[in-house]
């Protein structure tokens, strides 16, 4: 009897070891991606002690001096805090609102469609965009909405309307980014949904229609909660990442006029770090923000696992 629990111990062990090799391919297979996870995302994360440093590069991480919260203190009294807060914010909240409905729009209209041609035509057309450049989509926003040169303005002023210099009117800031970004990325986005879709049993259609449900009772009672649990997980996701943005986007827009609104805290991050070398402050704003997004998927991922029984984790 004494003898039963290590005994029972070393059989699982052994149990463990032999699963683990007769999946040696596949763990091989995964070794290079959790190599580079290892490597460019969880070892670096030991430089995040800057931020309650006063990090000079001449004494290395390591040998530069402890200040404690000095630098989030700083952040948190500045003018510009609430500022970059609110148009953080309000450009996630913005471009949440306006996109997140239009893939699951999309894929549901996607997949009523019958006709072949019509159908990859469309896909092809809306799934572009996603594989056009920052640079390049900011050119082109430049371009079209130039006072003296662009295609926009040019059709208003044949519609009677006076020209207007939109990416120098703060007012118009959160629209340009949040239309263009969908614009981007609705397509995109839609191929995860139509791939949920494409799993729906015909039958339930078929049982449907011979019921005498029409095609918006069947996408309402059939469609729609097929691919609920997939919206659940991506709008967790997405509120896990309300507070990051990415600041390519914004640097190529942003100009002295409309800055108002499109400061935002990874933009300042980006010019505080790496254009005026605070480096010890810059780290500091982005723990803040990551920790922000931390405690957002949290909350969110425990309230959709009470509502919908669907989580994350």
């Amino acid at each position: 009897m004494e003898l039963s629990q290590p005994i029972r111990r070393v059989n699982k062990e052994k149990t463990i070891w032999q699963k683990i090799y007769h999946s040696r391919y596949l763990y091989l297979f995964a070794f290079p991606a959790f190599l580079y996870f290892l490597i460019f995302a969880y070892f670096p994360m030991y430089g995040v002690i800057i931020a309650f440093k006063d990090y000079m590069p001449s004494l290395g991480i390591l040998g530069s001096p402890w200040v404690g919260f000095k630098h989030f203190q700083r952040f948190f009294n500045s003018y510009y805090f609430w500022d970059l807060i609110k148009n953080t914010v309000g450009i996630n909240v913005y471009s949440l609102i306006v996109g997140f409905p239009l893939p699951i729009i999309l894929a549901l209209a996607l997949n009523e469609v019958k006709d072949g041609f019509a159908k990859k035509f469309v896909q092809t057309a809306t799934y572009a965009p996603n594989f056009i450049s920052v640079v390049v989509i900011s050119g082109m926003i430049i371009s079209f909405l130039s006072p003296s040169t662009g295609i926009i303005n040019h059709f208003l002023s044949f519609l009677g309307f006076e020209r207007t210099a939109f990416l120098q009117d703060p007012r118009w800031f959160k629209t340009i980014y949040v239309l263009s970004g969908v614009w981007q990325s609705t397509g995109w986005g839609s191929v995860i949904y139509f791939a949920v879709l494409s799993g729906v049993d015909e039958q339930l259609h078929e049982a449907a229609t011979i019921d005498g449900a029409t095609r918006w009772q069947r996408n309402w009672y059939i469609n729609i909660p097929t691919i609920i649990p997939t919206m659940v997980i991506l709008l967790i996701m997405n509120f896990g990442s309300l507070m990051a943005m990415g600041f390519e986007k914004i640097i190529l827009l942003q100009n002295p006029l409309n800055m108002e609104s499109s400061n935002v805290i990874a933009t300042f991050v980006y010019k505080q770090g790496l254009l005026d070398a605070q480096y010890s402050f810059a780290a500091a704003v982005g723990l803040f923000n990551a920790l922000i997004n931390m405690i957002l998927l949290v909350i969110v991922n425990q309230i959709a696992k009470k509502v919908s029984q669907t989580s994350l984790f």
